[in-house]
């Protein structure tokens, strides 16, 4: 899934080649991944590009005043295409294309533009047209940005500390903290040297704050690592970076552990026993807790 480090990347990345280029139009290809219906998609047509943000996880393009933003889910992808004049129309359900959106050609007649495409078959990529993006359910409720100048130990504190949820889970609320998903929670807490169930209300000051710098410093450095590369190649930098996370049975580059996981029924998580939990390994269930 695409999180924080890889949304800011894509977002700077349209910024670059997609502000000031009008829409010519947005082919939606997927009906079911577009979830508003007022303003029509077709309100974008002849528009301008004016700016690229994100929200979150979310990709908000500000075109005219209209904005036409994404979430790419767990299986999503925005794909690049230096010239889309000679891309043939798409039958619905056939292929992964969810959404292309063709921009005004160039002088020498190419057609930029870009595609949402899809993978696998639980299809909950999303896209609205909106006047304003917080009336987006997923934005509106949306925490802190991480990497946003209002977010401090101070506020972390208070997001977590009253808290029975283990921070593992609390990491990847986007209601608590925007941005974070399952893979960078792991790396924050491997980097953290906290236990995914560690209980929120249990951190101590000490903890919080270690957490704090774990979570900015783990971001920052993957948007450092994925600044400039081209929309193709950000999966690729984010595996490699990754220290935990999807490498179970490798040996922790930190202490030289072998990193163990944790299955649930759609998702799993990567730990090291020696620099999370004590030597001690989870128990590999549904509700899994410290082995005693």
């Amino acid at each position: 899934m695409p999180e924080l480090p890889e949304v800011e990347s894509l977002v700077e990345f349209l910024r670059e080649r997609a502000v000031g280029r009008a829409v010519q139009r947005v082919e939606v290809v997927a009906f079911q991944a577009l979830k508003t219906v007022d303003p029509p998609v077709t309100a974008l047509g002849g528009l301008t590009v004016t700016g690229v943000s994100r929200h979150g996880k979310f990709i908000d393009l500000d075109i005219d005043g209209l904005h036409l933003v994404i979430h790419l889910a767990r299986a999503g992808w925005l794909r690049w295409r230096d010239d889309l004049s000679g891309a043939k129309p798409v039958r619905p359900g056939k292929g992964p294309l969810a959404v292309r959106v063709r921009l005004a050609p160039d002088d020498d007649g190419a057609e930029p533009g870009f595609e949402l495409t899809e993978a696998g078959t639980q299809k909950r990529l999303a896209v609205y047209v909106a006047a304003d993006p917080a009336s987006v359910p997923g934005i509106a409720r949306l925490g802190p940005d991480p990497l946003g100048g209002d977010f401090t130990p101070e506020r972390l504190g208070g997001l977590v500390g009253g808290s029975r949820t283990q921070i593992k889970g609390l990491l990847r609320d986007q209601s608590v903290i925007a941005g974070i998903g399952n893979a960078y929670s792991d790396e924050v807490l491997h980097a953290a040297k906290m236990s995914p169930f560690k209980v929120g209300a249990t951190l101590t000051d000490a903890q919080i704050a270690g957490l704090y710098e774990a979570i900015v410093t783990t971001l920052r450095e993957a948007v450092e690592r994925s600044r400039g590369l081209a929309a193709k190649d950000l999966k690729g930098e984010k595996k490699s970076g990754l220290r935990v996370h999807g490498r179970t049975g490798e040996k922790c580059g930190v202490c030289g552990d072998v990193i163990r996981e944790v299955s649930f029924a759609d998702s799993s998580l990567q730990y090291c026993p020696t620099c999370q939990t004590g030597g001690k390994p989870l128990a590999d269930r549904r509700l899994s807790r410290l082995l005693k």
